[in-house]
């Protein structure tokens, strides 16, 4: 027996290769099936089947993909309906693979079809548990994302108590839980560190596994919940009606555009998305661009703030277009005319006209504010919950372009986060709606801390 996870950390999202006897199972495979081929073509095994734990809203799944290229079924739990070919397994359906089995346990509450998949090995122990998002390391799904006029946060919760003490509960401490996301994601509340636990650790530690009763289950899955990203329902529709393949997809977006072609698309309203870290981006980019760089959480910031239905042209470094780009295909982002053809080497030998952000030290920001000056926190709810600077205006991320009409273009913006990824792009954004006096504190909070200013907890 084998078992592979195949972490990808833009998305927080954990895949899973399980083999045994030259036959293979993939779970929650992403967007491009090229990893899971080449797996199983390095171990000489066949995928034999596609295990899918729930229509997923925080990525487009390769599922689709890889049952057309491999022959694979493609198996959901109870109750799923999709417009392609799948399996909809019965609660406790066993499927064999090799000398193992795959046994599924069905555990609404997160989704109505979300169900697990216990692995039992070959001496016919219960071995592992792939929990996909319904248990994570410290954390439960969040119940709020299949709501309907039907059905509450509150019904899909009191499903999930029961899902989870049914299911999950009963199982042996020593039973290794594999998880479909780690700490970043949201589709849970405060996602624990680990992307591999155990039964008996979350039971231990796991605050929504601790003895309480269901109302109490109920009101704390439900409490603090924030907003969830804006393409996570365009997500679970795709994946529930299928897609084009990302080849084709691929083949379709990325097209170099060259500078003037890219001016005249700027110039008619698509979304000039610039994917460079924040120190190369501040130093110059095309007026209007919005920062939102590959080496964070590009995929999740860019379904969170950017418009689906209006096209984007990109700006990378060199070599990282196709990257960029197939970024943004695993969340349901295909509307891409292209990229800069040379990058902003090109555009700067063109003579066009290019931007520029002020980013400072928290040391220097401290020795240049003065209480006339705005201060942007633009955090989560639940990180400015903790710590913040008193004077501070909190407006998450997300929220922000909602907020523009609320603030002042001529007042002087010091805008910070955790770390400062976040920071750039809340910069980038307010630059792009005329916003004159912009400056971006480097390092966040983190910065400020060790720079000696004081906070309010």
């Amino acid at each position: 027996m084998f078992i592979k996870q195949l972490y990808t950390n833009c998305l927080a999202e954990a895949a899973y290769y399980i083999e045994s006897e030259g036959e293979a199972a993939i779970i929650d495979p992403l967007r491009e099936t090229a990893p899971y081929l080449a797996l199983a073509k390095e171990r000489n095994a066949t995928i034999r089947y596609i295990f899918e734990t729930h229509f997923h809203a925080d990525f487009v799944s390769g599922h689709i993909d890889l049952a057309r290229e491999t022959g694979a079924a493609i198996i959901y739990g109870p109750g799923a309906k999709a417009h392609y070919d799948i399996l909809s397994a019965r609660q406790h359906e066993i499927f064999p693979l090799g000398n193992i089995k795959i046994k599924v346990l069905h555990t609404p509450g997160h989704t109505l079809e979300s169900s697990c998949f216990l692995l039992i090995d070959e001496n016919g122990k219960e071995n592992a548990v792939f929990t996909g998002d319904t248990l994570f390391a410290g954390d439960v799904g969040r119940p709020d994302l299949a709501t309907s006029k039907d059905i509450t946060k509150e019904d899909l919760a009191e499903m999930l108590h029961d899902s989870i003490y049914a299911e999950l509960m009963p199982l042996a401490d020593d039973v290794i839980v594999y998880p479909g996301h780690g700490p970043g994601s949201a589709c849970g509340k405060n996602i624990g560190t680990e992307t591999v636990t155990t039964i008996g650790k979350q039971k231990q530690f796991n605050y929504a596994l601790q003895p309480m009763t269901r109302d109490e289950f109920i009101h704390v899955v439900t409490a603090g919940l924030e907003e969830p990203p804006k393409y996570f329902f365009m997500d679970a529709a795709i994946n529930k009606n299928g897609y084009q393949d990302i080849d084709s997809v691929m083949k379709h977006n990325a097209v170099p555009i060259s500078p003037e072609q890219f001016k005249t698309y700027a110039e008619n309203g698509n979304i000039i998305l610039d994917t460079r870290n924040a120190d190369e981006f501040e130093k110059g980019f095309i007026p209007g661009a919005i920062n939102i760089g590959l080496s964070g959480q590009y995929a999740i910031w860019v379904g969170s703030l950017l418009d689906a239905k209006i096209p984007v042209i990109l700006v990378t470094d060199l070599g990282k277009e196709q990257e960029a780009i197939l970024r943004l295909a695993r969340v349901g982002y295909e509307n891409v005319k292209g990229y800069l053809d040379g990058g902003m080497v090109a555009w700067e030998n063109a003579g066009l006209p290019v931007d520029t952000i002020e980013s400072i030290n928290p040391e220097e920001f401290v020795a240049v504010y003065n209480n006339r000056d705005t201060i942007l926190d633009i955090r989560n709810d639940s990180e400015a919950a903790n710590e913040k600077l008193s004077s501070a205006i909190h407006i998450p991320l997300a929220k922000l372009e909602s907020f523009v009409p609320s603030l002042n273009k001529q007042d002087k913006i010091y805008i910070h986060c955790a770390g400062g990824y976040r920071s750039m792009i809340a910069s980038s954004i307010l630059q792009k709606h005329g916003f004159e006096h912009v400056i971006n504190i480097r390092k966040g909070i983190k910065g400020l801390k060790e720079a000696g200013v004081l906070l309010a907890v």
